[in-house]
């Protein structure tokens, strides 16, 4: 009898599953499953771009309330602090500005050099157009900014500089590597909190974030009071991509969980969002003190502005395909030379397997696999290192290649790998490797 009811449940199995997929084959997807998923899809994609955009997450309370940076920004002659930040200024730390966001006037003013862009009160107009990517303001009735928030897109969109240097359309997705966020940060007339969260006077934060540079940011700083490497250079890492992380697994450069988990990790513990996030892991007093004190495994807020949001902005970055090679930006010829020894003599798809070019499954190493020092890993709950995925590897040249950008070039990084692993190769085969890599 048992028998018997194995077969039958096994039969009606096999036939939910045929005229399920007979369904699909047929593009019966909304009669067999209600709204048409692909439009439920694009639903999702474009309020995940919204989110990824647009929303502070409730920063403001953060970095206007207690940071106050709002108040650097208007300046003392708007009710704030200083001079304030002009458009000028603040193309100089890196800060972008969208021109699908201006106002037609605005936008004319610009072209045609009648916008004061040495104008703290100009930088105010931006910010009420919602132009500058990645900050908001927020403004009461009487059009005074009364704080500031951040947004997803600060760290991970430029430009295209169609009109200017900084002033362009979207590229949501690519690494800021102009940002100087550690400028922008030391900005904020109060630094307390880092002060006291660190445990040194304000100067020594100070210091610290201005050894950062342009491109780069220390979220493990904020954990682990580690701000410099041994050998004296800052611990901060490459703003990275993301873009080109569908199908890859873990999101960053040390892996310390999926593109869900380090959006809610940054979104609560870096843009000081008002969510919820766990990860028992920060408890290590011994590895991350400062969380562990903070208790920043265990944050919770009675109103969450983050979890309901972390599935479409999932979805959004998954969206974010690599962009491809310019034309005309390598030699075809090369790479098609260089693809061979990608896959065969350089040994690359060994790690960065095709299409993917990262590996499917747990694509973690060691510094001594990948001949590097363990610094970084070891700041991270896996302590390795990812098999970074290589598409749209040119659009995140500047600043050099690696977490910390040690390899100044791909040229650099294929030297590297020609020592590590012995392989031999010429120096024509090493330019047609860069070739390759560069076109993917």
């Amino acid at each position: 009898m048992r028998t018997k009811n194995l077969i039958l449940l096994s039969s009606l199995l096999f036939a939910t599953t045929a005229v399920t997929a007979m369904a699909i084959s047929k593009g019966g997807f909304q009669k067999a499953f209600g709204k048409n998923p692909p439009a439920r899809a694009t639903d999702i994609v474009e309020e995940g771009r919204e989110i990824f955009r647009h929303d502070t997450f409730g920063s403001e309370t953060f970095w206007g309330d207690k940071l106050r940076l709002h108040h650097a920004i208007i300046g003392e002659k708007n009710g704030g602090v200083g001079a304030g930040v002009s458009p000028k200024a603040a193309l100089a730390v890196g800060l972008k500005v969208d021109i699908e966001s201006l106002s037609q006037a605005t936008l004319d003013a610009i072209k045609n050099g009648t916008a004061d862009l040495d104008d703290p009160n100009t930088s105010i107009v931006l910010l009420k157009e919602d132009a500058i990517i990645g900050v908001k303001g927020f403004f009461n009735d009487a059009g005074q900014m009364t704080s500031i928030g951040v947004q997803c897109a600060l760290c991970h969109s430029t430009v295209d500089n169609s009109l200017a240097p900084g002033l362009g359309k979207r590229l949501d997705g690519w690494p800021n590597r102009d940002l100087n966020v550690g400028a922008i940060v030391s900005l904020s007339p109060d630094l307390s909190y880092y002060n006291t969260l660190l445990g040194v006077d304000d100067a020594t934060t100070r210091t610290v974030l201005s050894s950062w540079g342009p491109g780069r940011y220390d979220p493990i700083l904020f954990l682990d009071g580690k701000a410099f490497r041994p050998d004296g250079k800052t611990a901060a890492t490459l703003l990275p991509a993301a873009y080109g992380l569908m199908g890859v697994n873990l999101h960053t450069s040390t892996g310390w969980g999926s593109v869900t988990y380090w959006n809610a990790f940054v979104a609560n513990l870096q843009m000081h969002g008002q969510g919820t996030f766990y990860d028992p892991r920060l408890d290590d007093a011994n590895k991350y003190p400062i969380a562990a004190r903070e208790k920043m495994g265990h944050i919770k807020n009675a109103d969450d502005k983050i979890t309901s949001k972390l599935a479409a902005l999932h979805a959004y970055q998954l969206a974010l395909t690599a962009p491809a090679a310019p034309a005309g930006s390598f030699d075809e010829a090369m790479a098609k030379r260089g693809q061979v020894l990608f896959n065969d003599k350089a040994k690359c798809a060994t790690c960065h397997t095709p299409p993917l070019y990262s590996e499917p499954g747990w694509n973690m190493h060691t510094g001594a696999e990948i001949g590097i020092d363990e610094f970084q890993a070891m700041r991270s709950p896996a302590e390795r290192y990812r098999t970074t995925p290589l598409k749209g590897a040119w659009a995140r040249a500047q600043g050099g290649y690696y977490h910390d950008g040690r390899f100044a070039n791909l040229g650099e990084v294929v030297e590297h790998y020609n020592g590590h692993l012995q392989l031999s190769l010429t120096d024509a085969e090493k330019a047609d490797l860069v070739e390759f890599l560069k076109s993917l």
